[in-house]
C-alpha cells in the first residue's frame, strides 16, 4: 500500500555517546537492538535511510591535546572509532534482517567499501542502509559536518539528528526548566543565536544548500516513524 511521507530519503545523525545507553561508556547491546527496531519501522514504509555516527562513546579527538596527542592524530582515532560504531550498527540491522552497506571516507577493504557517491545512492534505490563511518577523512571535521556533507551529495530530503531531548531549545532543557522549545527555527537564528544544534560548517553547508535539519528525540518509540509520516515532532530548521 503506498503510504504519504514527508520524507523520502533521510540522512539519520545519531551521536556515539546515544549508544551507551545507562552503561557509560562503550556500546550497549540495549540501544543496538532499539536503533534497529526503529530503523526497521521507517524501512518498512519505504523510506531510504542512511546513517552517520559519532565516536564519542569510545573516543574524542577534540579531547586529545589533553592526553598530549596533537588535534590531527586525535580525529584520527574519532574517525576510526566511528567504524567501529558502524560495524556495531550494522550488525544489528543485519541481525533484523535488513541488508546494509558500510562505507567509509578512508579505505579499509577488508573491513568496508570505500565511499563512492553514485554506489551509495544506488544501494538506497535497492533498500539498503547505507552507514557511512570515518566521518570526512579528513581532521578538523566533526561527525555533524560528515553528517551534512553527505546529506546533501545523496540528495537526501533531509537531516535527522537524533538526541535524548525533544527538540532545540533557548537554553540546556536537562539543567534549566524554564528553557523555551522552538517548533521552527532558521539557519541564521541557530548560527546568531548560538544555539546548540550541529556545529557552524554543518549549518552554514545545509543553509547553502536548502537542506532542512530535524532535531528530535531518538529515544522515544515510534518517533522516528511517526516523523517521517509528516508528524510535527522535534525542532525543524530551515529558511
Amino acid at each position: 500500500m503506498e503510504k504519504e511521507l514527508e520524507y523520502k530519503r533521510i540522512l539519520l545523525k545519531l551521536s556515539g555517546e546515544s549508544l551507551m545507553g545507562d552503561k557509560g561508556q562503550g556500546i550497549d547491546p540495549k540501544m543496538l537492538e532499539y536503533f534497529a527496531r526503529e530503523v526497521e519501522k521507517v524501512l518498512d514504509y519505504g523510506v531510504e535511510v542512511c546513517i552517520v555516527i559519532g565516536g564519542g562513546n569510545i573516543y574524542r579527538g577534540l579531547n586529545a591535546s589533553e592526553q598530549g596527542l596533537d588535534r590531527v592524530a586525535g580525529d584520527q582515532m574519532g574517525m576510526l572509532a566511528t567504524v567501529i560504531n558502524a560495524i556495531a550498527l550494522q550488525n544489528a540491522f543485519e541481525n533484523h534482517g535488513m541488508y546494509t552497506r558500510l562505507m567509509t571516507a578512508i579505505e579499509m577493504q577488508a573491513i568496508a567499501e570505500p565511499y563512492i557517491r553514485r554506489r551509495a545512492m544506488r544501494h538506497l534505490e535497492k533498500g539498503r542502509i547505507v552507514i557511512f563511518g570515518a566521518g570526512t577523512g579528513h581532521p578538523y571535521f566533526s561527525t555533524d559536518t560528515a553528517a551534512a556533507l553527505r546529506a546533501v551529495e545523496i540528495e537526501a530530503d533531509a537531516v535527522i539528528k537524533g538526541t535524548r531531548v525533544d527538540g532545540i531549545y533557548d537554553a540546556d532543557p536537562e539543567k534549566n526548566k524554564d528553557a523555551v522549545k522552538y517548533e521552527f527555527v532558521t539557519y541564521k537564528d541557530v548560527l546568531n543565536k548560538g544555539l546548540r544544534v550541529m556545529d557552524l560548517t554543518a549549518i552554514s553547508l545545509c543553509q547553502e544548500n536548502n537542506l532542512p535539519i530535524v532535531v528530535f528525540n531518538m529515544n522515544k518509540e515510534n518517533n522516528l516513524l511517526q516523523l517521517v509520516s509528516g508528524v510535527k515532532i522535534g525542532t525543524k530548521v530551515t529558511h
